[in-house]
């Protein structure tokens, strides 16, 4: 029997790693979350989308920068240990981990809505939570067998995704009374906005969480071929043509519907835009967007598993999770033990529920992660600066001024769990 290595094997090109990105970014964030941010800002919606957006570019090129410094899977967690010091790669860890086994255990709930609401199925809550432990059980499986199977599955993943997008827009903007647009997504919706600040600010944070998904090609960095040259395109091009898909969706819904009605597709069901799309003139549009945001939600779960799991191994790679999570098995090439523990982990919060909750969860942490981010990124030495400082200093401060506009609830949850959590460490540490 073959002895199990820890070292992982670069299988992953250019286009895989845009491919790979965009199937962690494009699924959640446009198919439910989009719907929680009409609730909290109503029209000003598409103002909240659009000044995510430039904080996720910030974010984008700061990580950019440092994924082609220094290319090894932990994404900030190694950035942070490299450029600013333990500690602060310590909290970067958790705080992923954290961040995206929430937004993982929200796809996974935001699949059980779309596959219940689809059928015609009153669902019950317990019903929509076991459906999401099967699909969580079964992509946890999917991903401890190997990276390029996985890879494979996320392309027709994506290809479906974009194509249902595409579908919504063009029918959508067919189907639009264009005498209310004006009324809809006109000026006088965004003056609106910037009369509400505080809701403002806690839509653009919550919209934020929808744009973070290309940090999984940084998670990759010992998995990708040619990584000075492969992350930073693959992460700037999955960050780009997400930014006018969710713009375009975002519109598309509010000037079909209007805020009001596009917000209450969400307190009551979590379908928000198979429910817009019945509004439609075109019958089959409904039916397409339900399986195009199944099959996404399916997508961005197991792209968020296969990078919790890359930065689990080299949290145990450092002593600073359980040294047997960093094995990698001989045939798969997957560190599966560190999959199959992050499945476990990602199953727990899905017992939650509540989509909105685990967003609101995955939003403070995710803030927390990309401050430090952008933090180390103004750490890097000069020779491996690509882009100005400014660009990292207003992402240093995007992400640390919006997490105060989440919920305090939430805060202190995250809090507390830090702490057990840079417990767990220092505890192995001190015994290893």
């Amino acid at each position: 029997m073959a002895k199990p290595s820890t070292e992982l094997k670069r299988a992953v090109g250019p286009w895989g790693a845009i491919w790979m990105g965009l199937g962690s970014i494009l699924g959640t964030g446009v198919f439910v979350s989009l719907g929680i941010g009409a609730e909290i800002i109503g029209s000003g919606l598409l103002l909240a989308v659009i000044l995510a957006a430039l904080i996720a570019i910030a974010n984008g090129l700061s990580s950019a920068q440092l994924a082609a410094a220094h290319p090894i899977s932990g994404g900030t967690y190694e950035y942070g240990h490299k450029f600013i010091g333990p500690k602060a790669g310590l909290v970067a860890g958790w705080m992923f981990l954290l961040a995206k086994s929430a937004s993982a255990a929200t796809a996974a709930l935001g699949f059980s809505g779309y596959v219940f609401h689809s059928i015609g199925v009153d669902s019950s809550k317990m019903a929509k939570v076991s459906l999401a432990l099967v699909l969580v059980a079964v992509l946890t499986a999917l991903v401890s067998s190997g990276i390029q199977r996985s890879n494979r599955a996320n392309q027709i993943i994506v290809a479906l995704t974009l194509t249902t997008l595409a579908c919504f827009v063009v029918f959508g903007w067919l189907s639009v009374d264009l005498a209310l647009v004006s009324e809809h997504i006109g000026p006088k919706t965004w003056i609106e906005a910037f009369e509400s600040p505080y809701a403002l600010l806690n839509a653009t944070g919550l919209m934020f969480v929808a744009y973070t998904g290309y940090g999984r090609i940084a998670t990759l960095g010992e998995e990708v071929l040619e990584p000075a040259k492969t992350i930073p395109k693959a992460i700037i091009g999955a960050l780009g043509l997400t930014m006018v898909l969710y713009i375009g969706v975002a519109a598309t819904a509010l000037a079909t519907v209007g805020a009001a009605a596009f917000a209450d597709t969400t307190a009551s069901i979590s379908a928000p835009l198979e429910v817009v799309a019945h509004s439609f003139n075109h019958s089959f549009v409904a039916p397409v967007v339900a399986f195009g945001a199944i099959t996404a939600m399916v997508g961005v779960l197991l792209n968020l598993i296969l990078g919790l799991s890359r930065v689990l191994l080299a949290m145990a790679r450092r002593r600073e999770a359980p040294r047997f999570l960093e094995e990698v098995d001989v045939v798969s090439q997957s560190p599966a033990k560190a999959v199959w523990v992050m499945g476990c982990i990602v199953a727990a919060i899905v017992l939650v529920g509540d989509f909105k909750t685990t967003w609101s969860f995955s939003a403070f942490s995710v803030l927390v992660y990309y401050g430090i981010t952008n933090w180390a990124a103004l750490k890097l030495p000069e020779e491996n600066r690509r882009f100005p400082r400014a660009i990292s200093y207003f992402g240093l401060v995007a992400c640390f001024g919006l997490m105060p506009f989440i919920s305090l609830k939430i805060a202190l949850v995250t809090a507390v769990l830090l702490v057990l959590g840079l417990g767990l460490s220092s505890f192995i540490k001190r015994t290893d």
